[in-house]
């Protein structure tokens, strides 16, 4: 699925960080969510590096990056160490400035990028998010239901990390079908991909990680940036599946507490928007990116 383009590693303070670029014009990065890798662009990448030149890195802990074991405060797999370790891949690119859109986890690296990095990133995409302190600050008994995973995933090790190890399969076609709204989204070869990547103990604890540092240093950060009056500069396209659970948080509202130019809207789909809808991701990307 992304044979076109070239693969790298980037090596980031001793975690290798897997990549794949290609294309010419403005850098573009591309991030990916839960619980996926840098295929679930494939359906976009190729027609976004006839424009860009397209960056689709793994993130620290999925797909062919490497899998450090969790700290004791989490902070390893906090959205802040995972957005350095993209800065760094796209700064040893050559491309100390680029633009960047996420999905899911990876949204909230991308975010965390904006704030952190201002001067690197230009324009910011968040797909089917919202913050982080905004989820955990308005959860209810339907948030909670539909977020189940990520009450689960918090729990003390291993409690999380056996019980999906011993059910896999259960597990995945639980995220994909529970969370996407469009019948066969994914392809055959991205879920086989998905799973490969994803079925191993290194990747499940790693995985269950990034969501423990979601409840713990990515929610103080939030309250940081927000009790420090911090907005995201560049300006932000937020896009939503209108039948998952982050149209009823208010997206654009709630983003513009986060930053100061705020557009966006939903598509008619689940969660997985670049798969369930990639015909309308793509042209709202292009739009805003060009």
């Amino acid at each position: 699925m992304f044979d076109d383009f070239t693969r790298g590693t980037f090596d980031s303070d001793g975690v290798d960080i897997a990549y794949w670029t290609a294309g010419s014009g403005p850098p573009l990065l591309l991030i990916h969510g839960y619980p996926q890798t840098h295929v679930m662009w494939h359906k976009l990448a190729p027609a976004l590096a006839e424009r860009f030149t397209v960056v689709a890195p793994d993130l620290r802990g999925y797909g062919d990056s490497a899998k450090p074991a969790g700290d004791k405060d989490h902070a390893n797999y906090s959205k802040r160490t995972m957005a350095n370790d993209l800065v760094g891949v796209m700064a040893s690119l050559g491309h100390e400035s680029f633009a960047v859109a996420g999905h899911d986890r990876g949204a909230r690296v991308a975010y965390r990028m904006a704030l952190d990095h201002p001067a690197a990133v230009e324009r910011v995409a968040v797909l089917d998010i919202v913050p982080t302190k905004k989820v955990y600050d308005a959860t209810d008994r339907a948030l909670a239901t539909g977020y189940f995973h990520w009450f689960f995933l918090i729990q003390r090790q291993p409690i999380p990390e056996n019980l999906i190890g011993g059910a896999v399969d259960t597990w995945l076609d639980m995220a994909f079908g529970n969370w996407a709204g469009v019948k066969d989204a994914f392809t055959p070869e991205a879920r086989a991909e998905y799973r490969r990547a994803f079925a191993t103990p290194e990747a499940i604890h790693a995985t269950c990680e990034c969501y423990r540092a979601g409840a713990t240093v990515d929610y103080a950060n939030d309250a940081a940036t927000i009790a420090a009056g911090g907005k995201i500069a560049a300006p932000l396209l937020a896009l939503w599946g209108e039948h998952g659970r982050v149209a009823a948080l208010d997206p654009l509202a709630t983003w513009r507490d986060y930053a100061a130019d705020v557009r966006g809207h939903s598509l008619d789909c689940g969660h997985f928007l670049p798969e369930e809808r990639p015909e309308e991701t793509l042209a709202a990307l292009l739009d805003f990116f060009a």
